[in-house]
């Protein structure tokens, strides 16, 4: 599957708020971006609300960090989705 490039325009204030929340939920800009392109399109509308509110507290919050700390770790934070369906298949297959 080919990549392309997406591109818009925003005020620079907007895009450092956004940049600050995404880091604060342990995911960066563009993977933010590609979580909404991809839910959108699975639930054919926008399907999920993802808020700082109460974080520390916040259970799915906290394993999302760890996986992604893990990932990092392991090198294998950068896997693109197909790499990651392939994994799984595999280890279904097991």
């Amino acid at each position: 599957m080919s990549n392309t490039l997406v591109q818009f325009r925003t005020e620079e204030t907007v895009r450092i708020k956004a940049v600050n929340i995404c880091e604060k939920l342990g995911i960066d800009l563009p993977t933010y971006l590609r979580m909404c392109m991809s839910r959108l399109i699975q639930e054919n509308g926008v399907p999920f609300s993802m808020k700082i509110d109460n974080l520390s507290s916040n259970r799915g919050m906290n394993a999302m960090k760890a996986a992604s700390r893990i990932a990092a770790e392991n090198g294998i934070a950068d896997m693109t989705l197909d790499e990651i369906n392939a994994e799984i298949s595999d280890y279904k297959r097991i």
